[in-house]
């Protein structure tokens, strides 16, 4: 495949979903929380009537899309995961026993404390001398801090991150990153770069990593994310990009590999599921643990997609698809604008 990056070796999960747990589709649920799936804020989508007019989704839109992907269902191999809270979740890294290889964070982009959760993981993780790199989905792959100095400022690591061509605020994550780089930890942008997008949407090979009915919750998971506004001819090229930054994600993350540290993989929720997520595409071999922050009252994560699950406080609940419908029944453009948290 010409520029798209993938690992050699593919773990696939061939569980279905629950008996009885269909997707879940946005708002469903009270409370139920936005969830912003694509990082880049131009991706290309076409409406019927518009003549292939192209309209950009925002950031603050995109981040609607959580309620969908969490409802994606996982393996129930794993016996049911302990509950904590961030205070627990520190206790659990304080512990002597040994960490995974790979340790993914799943957020809740619009939740503070998510961003604070994983903050404190990283300075504790640095603090003990176990942490080999920080990976993220809000940064395209290609860009890493390596080069920089401890004492780097903010502006030289956005530049070195080329953190505004992904589109996400800085603000949010600022503490994040600048903790990783202040420790002497280098932080990788993990997704898939923007220039590969449309040649992934045409590649069917995609297509088969899933399980069918895995497969099937994921483009349903678009549907739904999209407020039930894209056309049906849009699903699989948009599921094919959720699986490619996956794929990028899951292959920056084994390039960092380090004997005897781990490397934190911070992503949404949708995007380190076992079932579905950057577990998919890491080696069986590799040890990996996924530990997920939800918000009081969102959708609920399958407990076979986590190994952690650590609770926060509720975020308010936003209607991002009454934006997003009022633009395409008019057929205006969404102006691409700075995610908010």
């Amino acid at each position: 495949m010409t520029g798209v990056q993938t690992p050699g070796r593919v773990h696939r999960h061939r569980h279905a979903a629950p008996r009885g747990e269909g997707p879940r589709r946005t708002g469903q649920h009270a409370g139920a929380t936005p969830h912003r799936h694509w990082g880049d804020p131009a991706i290309p989508v076409t409406m019927p009537g518009m003549a292939l007019k192209p309209i950009l989704i925002s950031n603050a839109v995109r981040a609607a899309v959580v309620g969908a992907w969490l409802s994606l269902g996982g393996c129930a191999a794993l016996s049911p995961a302990p509950a904590t809270d961030t205070t627990g979740w520190q206790r659990q890294l304080q512990a002597p026993a040994p960490l995974p290889a790979v340790l993914l964070l799943g957020e809740q982009h619009d939740a503070p404390e998510h961003q604070a959760w994983e903050r404190d993981t990283v300075q504790t993780l640095a603090r003990q001398q176990r942490l080999a790199a920080v990976v993220l989905e809000m940064a395209h792959s290609g860009h890493s801090t390596r080069a920089l100095a401890p004492t780097a400022s903010e502006t030289e690591v956005q530049e070195a991150l080329d953190w505004q061509a992904a589109g996400w605020d800085w603000a949010p994550y600022a503490p994040v990153v600048m903790a990783a780089v202040q420790a002497g930890v280098p932080v990788h942008g993990g997704n898939l770069r923007r220039s590969h997008m449309r040649e992934v949407m045409q590649q069917t090979h995609w297509d088969q990593h899933l399980p069918p009915t895995a497969w099937e919750r994921q483009r349903d998971a678009i549907r739904s994310g999209h407020c039930d506004l894209l056309p049906a001819s849009q699903l699989t090229p948009m599921a094919r990009i959720q699986l490619a930054k996956d794929a990028s994600i899951a292959a920056v993350a084994q390039a960092q590999l380090q004997p005897g540290q781990t490397v934190l993989v911070i992503a949404g929720r949708g995007h380190v599921l076992r079932s579905v997520g950057i577990p998919t595409w890491l080696p069986a071999g590799l040890r990996a643990q996924v530990a997920v922050a939800q918000a009081q009252g969102a959708t609920p994560t399958p407990p076979g997609d986590y190994d952690w699950l650590v609770q926060t406080p509720a975020v308010p609940s936003q209607d991002h698809c009454a934006d997003l419908r009022a633009r395409w029944q008019t057929g205006v453009p969404a102006a691409p604008q700075t995610q908010k948290p």
